[in-house]
């Protein structure tokens, strides 16, 4: 059994596997597809201001809330996010599976244009209290795109734990499914999340900026991806059936 723990260094390994594949194989193909096969309404251009706040109000599998979402089944390779009344969760078989299906992560991503400069922010609603049993995420996006096989953006993922393993790490991710490079990686029950938390991510031109309860945690630079739309993810392993124990009660993006 792949001990959850290891999160981070799998995602490392995964990342060298996949990027071997890719300088092998598929350079030509990525390189056209990312740009060709993102979808207009997940696109975002420069200087463009924009905002959408959203409390869950409906049921809905997978969220739209008439249309203003791109749920992950639309880059057929990861997860949908659900909503019921004042709250968004992910769906994820979760479990112990292997690389690359376990990063399958439920994800949704606002429609229209938004500008390069983007914050997201959302509240949490966690009713799981065992910090280590399930290795459990919520995640804020950031000029991020989906499209059938390829996403791409940034990711900044808290774990749903107060214990010593907790963490708040930032991701870019790079097309394909299991093809991400970890930017920043934290450790330590500061930085995880409780019932209640509120959690923000800004992008103000390479520099990532991340809080907590309006407390600075963590800050990194990443100069790949310009442009593409903010939104929210979740990721589950080491257990099946506990989707709804950990997700966002309130979610608000801003762009500029």
């Amino acid at each position: 059994m792949t001990s959850a723990m290891n999160r981070s260094k799998q995602r490392k390994h995964a990342v060298v596997r996949i990027a071997t594949m890719l300088s092998i194989v598929l350079p030509a193909w990525y390189l056209a597809s990312r740009h060709a096969t993102v979808l207009p309404a997940a696109s975002a251009a420069s200087g463009t201001a924009n905002s959408y706040t959203t409390n869950f109000p409906h049921t809905e599998n997978p969220i739209s809330e008439g249309g203003r979402w791109i749920s992950g089944r639309a880059g057929l390779d990861w997860g949908d996010v659900r909503t019921i009344p004042g709250f968004a969760f992910g769906i994820e078989i979760g479990g112990n599976r292997p690389e690359p299906d376990k990063y399958d992560d439920p994800t949704a991503i606002l429609t229209g244009k938004w500008g390069p400069n983007q914050t997201a922010q959302a509240r949490v609603h966690r009713t799981n209290k065992d910090n280590d049993h399930a290795w459990q995420e919520v995640e804020l996006r950031l000029r991020s795109s989906i499209a059938p096989h390829n996403a791409t953006g940034y990711e900044i993922m808290f774990r749903c734990s107060k214990s010593p393993q907790a963490y708040c790490n930032i991701a870019r991710w790079d097309g394909i499914l299991g093809a991400f490079m970890m930017l920043k990686e934290t450790k330590g029950s500061q930085y995880g999340v409780a019932d209640g938390d509120e959690i923000k991510a800004t992008m103000k031109g390479d520099v990532i900026t991340v809080y907590k309860n309006g407390v600075l945690i963590v800050q990194t630079k990443d100069y790949l991806f310009k442009t593409g739309n903010p939104g929210i993810g979740f990721y589950l392993e080491g257990a099946t059936g506990v989707n709804n124990q950990c997700g966002f009660s309130s979610f608000t993006a801003t762009s500029e």
